[in-house]
């Protein structure tokens, strides 16, 4: 395993508005619920370097990683501290998130926002017909055409489609996941964009330009959300980086862990980056 905890200090920070960290569904009033505040990626990663700063006295840090949101979160470290990260690896995300990822996250939004028990954020349960539209729509993005066109699903222990879409996306929004968190963090994911980094203008280029750290940059080959084209154009800016794209059907969820083959084709990526 790369990240051997026997070797490495390894830190997993939760995400502003994941229900774990401070979030509309545990902040105390005023501030709760609808009236929580927008978080973007860059105050994450600017709390998550006071932790690492602050707590913990490191001044250097080995490697940036992480899947999705992460991805983001880890472009996002590397070029707001430059000279503290020396290696990232994101994988299955991008730099900045694309107009039809934004557009699909719309979809998410409207799913959620739609339930009349949603009552502009300041329900007094859970607004479950949200909740269930919302993992329909996610569906559809998560995993490839391919994926479903060879029912790889069956992989996973379900009998039908019905049966995953009920059993694995149903049980996946279900378990307890507020809206107004999810909606914060689809926001959060919406706006993500390194160029807005202090001294970039906006110019995403010109931000990823300036990363200092190795990269190794990872893209699933049927990603939906973030396509490896996408993720080619990044990479060409980054100084000190390589693209590898991870093979096969599994579209975004390839980096969940939940496919073996997947997770070892990472962990390759993740050793050979600590190697160098």
């Amino acid at each position: 395993m790369g990240l051997d905890p026997r070797k490495y200090f390894i830190i997993v920070p939760n995400m502003l508005g994941n229900g774990l960290s401070s979030s509309p569904s545990n902040f105390p009033p005023p501030y709760n619920q609808a009236r929580f505040p927008k978080v973007t990626v860059e105050d994450n990663v600017r709390a998550q370097h006071k932790l690492v700063t602050e707590n913990f006295e490191i001044s250097k840090l080995k490697l940036v990683i992480g899947w999705s949101m992460g991805a983001g979160q880890t472009f996002q470290w590397a070029v707001s501290y430059p000279d503290m990260v020396e290696r990232i690896l994101p994988f299955c995300g991008s730099a900045r998130t694309s107009p039809h990822n934004i557009v699909f996250l719309e979809g998410v939004k409207a799913a959620l926002t739609a339930d009349s028990s949603f009552e502009e954020g300041w329900y007094k349960e859970l607004p479950m017909k949200g909740l269930r539209a919302a993992a329909r729509v996610y569906a559809g993005w998560g995993f490839s055409q391919a994926f479903y066109w060879h029912e790889v699903w069956r992989e996973l222990g379900y009998t039908s489609l019905e049966d995953f879409l009920v059993g694995y996306w149903e049980s996946f929004f279900l378990d307890q996941r507020d809206p107004n968190n999810l909606l914060l963090m689809l926001w959060s994911w919406q706006n993500n964009n390194i160029g807005l980094t202090c001294g970039f203008g906006g110019n995403v280029e010109k931000a990823l330009a300036s990363i200092k750290a190795k990269a190794i940059v990872m893209s699933a080959e049927r990603d939906l959300y973030f396509p490896s084209e996408d993720e080619k154009y990044e990479v060409g800016f980054i100084p000190s980086a390589e693209l590898r794209i991870i093979p096969g059907v599994w579209g975004h969820f390839a980096g969940s862990g939940l496919n073996p083959t997947d997770t070892e084709f990472i962990d390759h990526a993740v050793k050979d980056l600590l190697a160098t």
